[in-house]
């Protein structure tokens, strides 16, 4: 964990889902301990990064005062 990166959040988001895209491996959720009943397991990531096969990733970025965005990435073909 970084922090918050303040005007460069949206920025750094976007080159993590795109490294994902070109490495497979994902993210960790480091505070997931108890996901709500119901959830599929299967499309959770856990408290480890993992290794997957990512076809396209969505970055939402939530801003201060409204400023939000969202962008998927696919690869080019």
């Amino acid at each position: 964990m970084i922090g918050h990166l303040l005007g460069a959040a949206g920025a750094v988001e976007a080159v993590a889902a795109i490294q994902a895209i070109r490495t497979g491996w994902v993210h960790p959720n480091i505070n997931l301990e108890n996901p709500d009943e119901g959830v599929d397991a299967n499309v959770l990531v856990g408290p480890k990064k993992e290794r997957l096969n990512v076809k396209a990733a969505l970055s939402n970025s939530f801003g201060f005062g409204g400023h939000n965005s969202s962008i998927i990435f696919v690869p080019y073909k």
